[in-house]
């Protein structure tokens, strides 16, 4: 393959600049809306009947029952072999460590002697999970959806995955699933799998909010329903998947080349930028890509996804600090002197990796944090996900009555100053007041 040259940053102007780090358009057609939108009525309409019907056109899946029974769930675990067994509860162990301390304590303070006010956190009730078919199964994205749902606490998770034409799901999703609790697993997927959760069909509940990473059937789908008044709150926007690795010349380059290229693999739409500060480690870095490229099984992907990947030099680590904040990247990973150092320079990025020996793989799997992440620059003003995306907050005020007089009459006042007269007076009522904050007369 012809491998990206290297981009020298400072040559380029600032719309270069802009259209380097720029990235490809999403699918944003009036065909994928309308078809999404067709999609979504019909589930609307039609139930389980739409949602079967689609998964026989899509999957190639003639099924009679889109709820799979809990007796193949409980059985999954005899078709894994030890290692994976072991491997899918080390991660579960890890990551549920890490979210039972993500939980939020509750507030109560007196803001004022007899005024009291809380802010309490409660789990939602239903939520759905959305775990994604195509070429490889995602055991790892039902820990990081399902560990936040069972550590939050909510009532009921819900988990649709699209089926194979046997209609059969991976042991690896059904054993994961086990683990965080659910029971509840829907053999179906796409814009039928969303749609069907965020309105509810004969078999499948309708739930408050979606959770999960997915096509751009999917992503419009969440879209959609996330505007429906009718439909279903949803975790955060999605793009393709991407890395940025900072390196310098202190870096291992075959450590750099592995982590972009498995990111690289996911798809061929997936996101591989590199950044350093010195041409000749940026022209060893792309050896590597190529001799690893050569070995992996899924090269045929990975190859596409580097050909439009990123390799950008710059003249200082300032200036490569400064690419990597603007590009805002779903997985950053330092691989600089001073790693960690380097490390509280960054103000946008999804997940950080700190250092030779955190590749994002560690993140995707075991180590405990969260993978489902901002991507398409949305690291600039969404988190990663985590336990309280599956809570909400709400508050609580408690006034005696001698709370309520010292504060009583600066509530007036502001009421008659917002010209909200009905306000003022359910203040004065209480307090013997006229509704300018005076004294009634006798």
């Amino acid at each position: 393959m012809s491998m990206p040259q290297a981009i020298i940053w400072n040559s380029l102007s600032q719309t270069q600049q802009q259209e380097t780090l720029a990235r490809p358009a999403l699918a944003d057609s009036v065909l994928l809306r309308d078809t999404v939108s067709k999609i979504r009525l019909n589930v609307l309409s039609n139930g389980d009947s739409a949602v079967l019907n689609y998964t026989k056109e899509f999957d190639s899946a003639n099924l009679t029952s889109l709820k799979l029974s809990p007796t193949i769930i409980d059985n999954a675990v005899n078709k894994l072999n030890e290692d994976v067994k072991s491997a899918i509860e080390l991660a579960y162990k890890n990551i549920t460590t890490f979210h039972e301390a993500q939980l939020p304590t509750d507030i109560k303070i007196s803001t004022q002697p007899g005024v009291v006010c809380e802010q309490k956190h409660v789990a939602l009730e239903k939520v759905g999970l959305y775990i994604p078919g195509g070429t490889a199964p995602l055991p790892s994205t039902v820990l990081m959806l399902g560990v936040s749902a069972q550590v939050a606490g909510c009532e009921q998770a819900i988990l649709c995955t699209p089926p194979s034409p046997q209609g059969e799901v991976a042991p690896e999703i059904l054993y994961a699933a086990k683990l965080c609790g659910i029971s509840h697993v829907y053999l179906c997927g796409g814009a039928q799998a969303i749609s069907a959760m965020a309105y509810g069909t004969e078999t499948i509940p309708k739930v408050d909010k979606i959770f999960g990473p997915g096509n751009s059937f999917v992503t419009e789908a969440k879209q959609q329903v996330s505007q429906d008044v009718a439909g279903a709150a949803i975790d955060m926007p999605a793009g393709p998947s991407e890395v940025l690795v900072l390196g310098d010349k202190s870096a291992n380059p075959a450590f750099v080349a592995s982590d972009l290229l498995s990111q690289a693999e996911h798809g061929v739409d997936s996101q591989a930028v590199c950044v350093a500060d010195d041409a000749d480690f940026m022209k060893k870095v792309q050896q590597q890509v190529l001799l690893q490229l050569a070995k992996l099984s899924r090269a045929d992907i990975a190859e596409k996804s580097i050909s439009n990947s990123r390799f950008i030099v710059t003249d200082s680590l300032a200036s490569s600090i400064d690419v990597t904040n603007k590009y805002a990247a779903e997985h950053l990973i330092i691989q600089t002197m001073d790693a960690e150092e380097v490390s509280t320079r960054v103000k946008h990025a999804g997940s950080i990796f700190v250092g030779p020996y955190s590749p994002e793989s560690a993140g995707d799997y075991a180590s405990g944090t969260n993978h489902v992440l901002p991507t398409y620059g949305y690291a600039r003003n969404y988190s990663s996900l985590g336990v309280l995306d599956f809570m909400r907050r709400f508050t609580v005020q408690t006034l005696s009555k001698s709370g309520l007089e010292t504060i009583g009459k600066a509530i007036i006042d502001l009421a008659n100053a917002e010209g909200l007269d009905a306000h003022a007076n359910a203040v004065a009522l209480r307090l013997g007041l006229d509704k300018s904050g005076g004294e009634l007369s006798e």
